[in-house]
């Protein structure tokens, strides 16, 4: 318990060096004798040191930084999409000689808002 809190070694590390089956086992003996208070998901006795804190803020720049260029390539798509979509409607409209951008409503809105004001 106490090499695992220290970040020495992982779970499956020690399943495999002390031959536990179950993860789940080191998982209680990590709730019932360790220093993490699991109510509160927050360490009671383990302060991590400047370097720890340094990695994982490093760490997490680098995934935010990639959910950053994922978002960016999505929204670049979704522009050129746009930019298609209206050329395909510049493009049908033209070629059908019809308004698809019309901003008239259907003809069955016009029926019920007609029959909805006779009630």
């Amino acid at each position: 318990v106490q090499e695992i809190e220290q970040g020495k070694v992982s779970i499956s590390q020690v399943r495999k060096e002390y031959g536990i089956q179950s993860r789940s086992t080191i998982v209680q003996w990590l709730r019932k004798f360790g220093n993490f208070d699991w109510e509160n998901q927050t360490p009671s006795n383990m302060l991590k040191s400047p370097e720890q804190r340094i990695i994982e803020l490093e760490v997490q720049v680098k995934l935010l930084e990639k959910q950053k260029a994922l978002l960016e390539r999505e929204a670049y798509v979704a522009d050129k999409k746009a930019i298609i979509f209206d050329m395909m409607i510049d493009i049908a409209e033209k070629e059908y000689q019809i308004d698809i951008r019309k901003n008239s409503p259907p003809e069955q809105s016009t029926i019920l808002s007609k029959s909805n004001k006779k009630q």
